[in-house]
């Protein structure tokens, strides 16, 4: 089993601690099946591949991704980067990455974790590897985006409520909890390069095999299937984790 990447120093008041679908997302990208799947679509002669958590939070799992890519990937050449709209998340996931990649020896180069929504800052098919633990909890409505999130002049009050704010983004996700999901998406297409696969998580209420058959319909030749699965409840995994990728 690989070591998971220490986040001790992760505020929890202001960032998603790892926990049950973080794990599984480590699982499921260390897997047999999946490092398999992987090193067979990155081989050592290609180009090095660039790594995307969109998300990022404590950087839990891009920090593992990147530090173990020889086992995961088959190559240690690969290129980490992170997305959030947490600034908080976006220093906190930076120091994860660094930190396991130093405890390991031979992880991949981290680029940076920089403020973005999604993956709307990425240059059209730029990304290899996609992976995405989004805001799945079906809510009333979904949080807005952030605007300031400095701490200069704010009172305790405010800060609160600002730091609940920002834990909200975490796992507020609207209609289905699948609004912020739905976005992502729609950008996999034009973000992901030719040989590009995304790993998203979803939730029973997600309707995931909806999700998996509308992906199978996308122009263009795509394809879809669960991977990872955590749990079941009336039948239903709890979580689970959908691999998105061309397949012509």
């Amino acid at each position: 089993m690989l070591p998971t990447p220490s986040t001790s120093h992760v505020d929890p008041s202001r960032i998603y601690e790892p926990a049950e679908d973080s794990y599984l997302l480590l699982d499921t990208l260390s897997s047999g099946s999946e490092t398999a799947f992987l090193q067979q679509r990155f081989p050592p002669e290609t180009p090095c591949p660039l790594v995307l958590e969109v998300g990022t939070g404590s950087g839990v799992v891009l920090a593992f991704v990147n530090a173990h890519a020889k086992r995961i990937l088959g190559r240690s050449d690969v290129a980490a980067l992170g997305t959030d709209v947490n600034s908080f998340a976006c220093k906190a996931a930076a120091q994860t990455v660094k930190l396991a990649a130093s405890e390991s020896g031979i992880g991949g180069a981290l680029l940076d974790v920089v403020l973005g929504d999604l993956a709307s800052s990425l240059i059209p098919g730029s990304v290899d590897v996609l992976i995405f633990n989004p805001p799945y909890v079906p809510t009333e409505e979904l949080p807005t985006q952030p605007e300031n999130v400095a701490d200069e002049g704010l009172s305790r009050d405010a800060e609160f409520e600002r730091d609940s704010h920002l834990l909200s983004l975490s796992y507020a996700g609207g209609v289905d909890g699948m609004e912020t999901t739905n976005r992502l998406l729609e950008q996999i297409p034009q973000v992901l390069s030719r040989r590009g696969v995304a790993y998203v998580l979803l939730c029973k209420q997600n309707k995931p095999r909806e999700v998996v058959q509308q992906i199978q319909g996308w122009p263009g030749g795509w394809n879809a299937e669960i991977v990872g699965s955590s749990g079941k409840q009336a039948g239903w995994e709890k979580l689970c984790v959908v691999r998105i990728w061309r397949v012509s």
